[in-house]
């Protein structure tokens, strides 16, 4: 049963896995509960939280009536650190473990292949989610998580670049632009853990509406481009050492363009997590469950296409038979 909403109830939250390159068991705990261990943070591995976290006045911390209580982290020995930066209480030997002890959990890992599997025992359970970018890597596992929808289940993925104050100006109002033709945009990483970055940077600027895709990468660098309804052509290029070019998007049009620059992850990840916690009291999705799953089309499509050299992929390719 769908245990939604949740109104005015002070919320307890699990943040659950940590794996190698992602830090956000930290960052998020941080930000949900509006303290730091400055000790214990300056040995934080990620420097860029270190960072972004440190430049914040600490009034700006916390998200009222939310407190993530228990963390699980699959290497056992980085669960203490997680909660001693963020003033976690309760430390679990298992995800499992929180069950019962919590009204919604994190998943906060970015390995898309693992999280049907990561989920499955809150989906089960009736415990709301919310999933780390991407959703999935794969067509099956998409099916999984459809099926799961349709039955109610309480699941919400995003990236944090559906959030970026440098970008939401743009969101369905390029009308200054002309028509618009062209959008690119610059990523670093994966595709498989990236590229879902790449695509929610530009996706609720677009709207929903993808026609095709094609990556001629070579499983390093991807070169993706996408089509849309209505006419625009969206080159996507995703690199794993393009840091200087993280998030940063052109747009172009028949009378004028620009160009936009992401720089506030602390806002991104705030505005995010808080998306979460008004879901979790109000049952209204942040963004509609056809564009999360038009998403992780493009994301899979990109990955089938370069497998298949180049292959442009239809997204009428990627439905479900009825």
């Amino acid at each position: 049963m769908n245990p939604l909403p949740y109104g005015d109830k002070k919320l307890r939250l699990a943040m659950l896995g940590m794996v190698e390159g992602n830090g956000h068991p930290y960052s998020w705990s941080i930000i949900i509960n509006g303290r730091y261990d400055a000790d214990a943070l300056s040995r934080c591995p990620y420097p860029a939280i270190r960072d972004y976290i440190g430049k914040q006045p600490l009034h700006t911390l916390g998200i009222p009536g939310a407190e993530v209580t228990h963390v699980w982290t699959d290497n056992p020995d980085e669960a203490p650190m997680v909660a001693k930066v963020a003033g976690i209480a309760n430390v679990v030997a298992r995800p499992e473990d929180v069950i019962g002890q919590v009204d919604a959990v994190f998943v906060a890992t970015d390995k898309g292949e693992e999280h049907v599997e990561r989920c499955r025992p809150f989906v089960e359970a009736g415990i709301p989610i919310f999933v780390d970018k991407p959703l999935c890597i794969g067509r099956d596992d998409l099916a999984t998580f459809e099926r799961w929808i349709a039955e109610g289940k309480p699941i919400i993925s995003s990236s944090a670049m559906r959030y970026c104050k440098e970008f939401q100006p743009y969101h369905r109002s390029t009308y200054e632009f002309g028509d618009l033709r062209l959008v690119t945009v610059t990523m670093a990483k994966s595709w498989e853990a990236y590229g879902i970055h790449a695509l929610e940077a530009m996706y609720p600027i677009l709207g929903p509406g993808f026609v095709s895709v094609q990556n001629i990468g070579d499983g390093g660098s991807n070169i993706v481009h996408l089509r849309h309804k209505d006419g625009v052509d969206v080159v996507l290029t995703v690199i794993p050492d393009l840091y200087g070019g993280f998030g940063l998007v052109t747009l172009a049009g028949t009378k004028a363009n620009t160009q936009l620059k992401f720089f506030d992850n602390y806002y991104s990840f705030k505005t995010q997590l808080e998306s979460f916690i008004d879901y979790l009291r109000t049952g209204q999705p942040p963004a509609p469950w056809d564009e999360t799953r038009e998403l992780m089309q493009l994301v899979i499509a990109g990955i089938e296409s370069r497998r298949q050299g180049g292959r442009k992929v239809l997204l009428s390719e990627l439905e479900q038979p009825a």
